[in-house]
């Protein structure tokens, strides 16, 4: 070979590795309409969290208001979630009959409408039937949001998703204020009514910039039977497990878990005519993803029903003081979120994800400890911040997999099996973990016999998230530039 000859293959290297680099590197740069599309779904997750927070802290107001008992108010909320709980299955379906962007400007419209109804509201019965019309409307909101983050992001949804989740954990701690400020100064209407100019602002945006997708739709047949058992068997479980000790909470769980079990027998027959295509859950990639998202909402409501009655019953603290006691939770996920983009493109999603349910485990490993010797908020505190960190690390990773193993014809389906997946695993495991801690104290458990219930309970809470460390072991160790069935 000459030297020209040798120059010239050289360069040719060269410029093959320069042009590998250079799509390498336009495939990691998002296109700017993504974050258009992203921010204008943000609303949807941002409005529902907002308005449950600022309703849920202000029952007692409203008991007194509306000249009611607690009792009956609290289905303002109760209702809200069993009416969201019925209609999350018909997101697929939905999305394929009139396209992503209908749905949710339906929503919107539905969700603002809804809340002028509430404000006007002019007894307990009706504020309580206009809340459910208005979960029914809103039900899909923050699933839509999920589901046009996925379609727009791809691969890259951990890092939109991370900085899109940052508002949204706000939601929570801007809500009692907010709540306080209205029932201080205005009338329990206006509690309602704030909703109205964010919303028309969110459809206005929704309007001028989500991509229009109905040339995408491809309706097909409703599963009536389908939806029939699955909606229902989902509100009569999640209605159960808040009411556990009771006879009437025990029926409705066997009976929830009995229709959702007749559900899949139906849909293992209909196949991709199913309500929801249970197929999706044969990929071991979208299996393993769906997996660690049950594992992980359960430990995280779990551990939220666990700490609060540990700091009051066993610590004796007071209720107003869980507030700041337990805000490092809430400001170590505020520090994860916006990370994980960058950390899940350095280090892939298995290694992210479980590394966060490995420092979630680690961090709750401290309350034996506490239940042990005491309480000490010079260990309380960073504890709970090493879990909010550890807990926002696994959520999004194995996301972001579900999503990026399934064909994009697929994502509504994804996305439904998802938050239905999510929204049982809360309940489910809070109800098994309650049930155990009231074994363990008993009728007459007293002082020592304290600690021990609630050291056997965080002992359980342990296993509970290595549990979910050795699901997302089993995620991918990256995620393919090209998404295909997992």
């Amino acid at each position: 070979m000459t030297r020209r000859d040798s120059d010239s293959a050289a360069t040719r290297t060269e410029t093959g590795r320069g042009t590998a680099e250079g799509q390498a590197a336009a495939e990691d740069r998002l296109d700017p309409a993504v974050w258009k599309i992203a921010g204008v779904a943000l609303f949807g997750g941002l409005l529902a969290q907002l308005d449950a927070t600022i309703v849920n802290v202000s029952l007692s107001s409203l008991a007194t208001d509306l000249h009611s008992s607690l009792a009956t108010v609290q289905w303002v909320t109760s209702g809200y979630l069993l009416a969201l709980t019925l209609v999350l299955p018909l997101n697929g379906w939905l999305v394929d009959r009139i396209g992503a962007r209908a749905v949710y400007l339906w929503c919107f419209a539905g969700f603002t409408a809804t809340s002028a109804l509430c404000a006007l509201a002019w007894s307990p019965g009706s504020l309580i039937a206009f809340r459910v019309l208005q979960g029914v409307s809103g039900g899909l909101l923050a699933p839509m949001a999920q589901m046009m983050i996925a379609r727009a992001a791809g691969r890259h949804m951990a890092r939109v998703a991370g900085y899109m989740a940052f508002p949204v954990l706000l939601a929570p701690v801007f809500g009692p204020v907010i709540a306080g400020a209205i029932l201080q100064y205005a009338s329990w209407r206006w509690l309602f009514l704030v909703n109205l100019p964010v919303g028309l602002l969110a459809f206005t945006l929704a309007t001028l910039f989500l991509p229009r997708d109905t040339e995408e739709a491809q309706p097909r047949r409703l599963d009536w039977t389908g939806l029939l058992l699955l909606s229902p068997g989902l509100a009569l479980f999640l209605f159960g497990a808040g009411r556990i000790g009771q006879g009437l909470g025990q029926a409705a769980v066997a009976l929830g878990l009995a229709m959702m079990a007749g559900f899949v027998a139906s849909a293992r027959r209909k196949g991709d005519g199913a309500l929801v295509d249970i197929q999706l859950f044969r990929g071991r990639t979208f299996s393993a993803a769906v997996t660690t998202q049950f594992l992980s909402n359960g430990a995280q409501f779990a551990g939220q029903m666990l700490i609060p009655a540990f700091l009051i019953e066993a610590c004796g603290r007071a209720p107003g003081q869980m507030g700041w006691m337990l805000a490092p939770i809430g400001l170590g996920m505020m520090v994860t979120y916006p990370l994980m983009g960058r950390l899940t493109d350095r280090f892939g999603i298995r290694a992210v994800s479980t590394g966060g349910a490995g420092l979630a485990l680690l961090a709750t490993l401290p309350f034996l400890y506490l239940a042990r010797e005491g309480l000490s908020l010079y260990v309380l505190m960073p504890t709970l911040f090493l879990r909010g960190l550890g807990m926002a690390g696994v959520g999004l990773p194995s996301m972001t997999a579900a999503y990026a193993s399934v064909e994009q014809r697929q994502i509504p389906m994804a996305t439904t099996s998802l938050n239905i997946v999510q929204r049982l695993g809360g309940p489910t495991m809070t109800t098994l973990l309650a049930t155990f801690l009231a074994w363990q104290l008993g009728p007459h458990a007293g002082g020592a016999g304290v600690q021990r219930a609630y050291g056997l309970a965080f002992l359980a809470l342990c296993a509970l998230q290595a549990c979910t460390c050795l699901s997302a072991l089993r995620l991918p160790l990256q995620l393919a530039a090209k998404a295909k069935q997992g």
